[in-house]
């Protein structure tokens, strides 16, 4: 039975058997019988990992150690407020600082991103309003069909599996899925890693 720990753009975290191409973390969320609590928030530096580094071996969710999540890529990631860790991507997490108009400690910036993607007390996504014809490609939005990673003039659905038939993007007010931080970052050049 596959474990509680794959994340959607829209935050959820499902079980679900499909492996995901990042890892995530952010804090202990499972108890000693390795599923998840109420608990989702634990701390507001949510990092997006890769799966392989330094020759590192886990066991997911053992007792008293952080929760392994998994993405399916990295707009999925970013989509659900997770932002590229500094020590296995640490490149990636200087571009993305970069390209996000961040400068001093990362602190200030995941207290940024946490305020963008949560709703206080309430553990849910923090969703905004904007024209679809002005998201940078990376961000997801929602749409009849669900959660949707916006690529050129080209929306493509999302599923645990992956990504069904683009259709064209749509035109007016959206709602967006990708915290406004994180979309600052994409207009500026960051590309995340996408896997379709």
């Amino acid at each position: 039975m596959p474990l509680q720990n794959r994340v959607q753009p829209t935050g959820e975290i499902l079980a679900h058997p499909a492996r995901g191409a990042f890892l995530g973390n952010r804090g202990v969320l499972h108890d000693d019988q390795r599923q998840l609590g109420k608990a989702r928030w634990k701390h507001k530096a949510w990092v997006c990992c890769v799966t392989r580094f330094k020759g590192r071996r886990r066991v997911p969710m053992t007792p008293n150690r952080y929760t392994e999540l998994f993405f399916h890529d990295e707009a999925v990631a970013l989509a659900a407020g997770h932002r590229p860790c500094c020590e296995c991507r640490r490149s990636d997490f200087f571009a993305f600082l970069d390209a996000a108009g961040h400068e001093g400690k990362v602190g200030a910036f995941d207290a940024e991103l946490h305020a963008a993607r949560a709703v206080p007390r309430v553990f849910r996504q923090r969703r905004h309003e904007a024209m679809a014809q002005d998201l940078p490609d990376g961000a997801f939005v929602m749409t009849e069909q669900g959660a949707a990673l916006i690529s050129g003039d080209a929306v493509f659905p999302f599923s645990p599996t992956g990504y069904s038939a683009a259709f064209k993007r749509p035109f007016g007010a959206v709602t967006v899925l990708t915290p406004a931080p994180t979309l600052t970052a994409l207009r500026n050049g960051y590309l995340p890693r996408i896997v379709r």
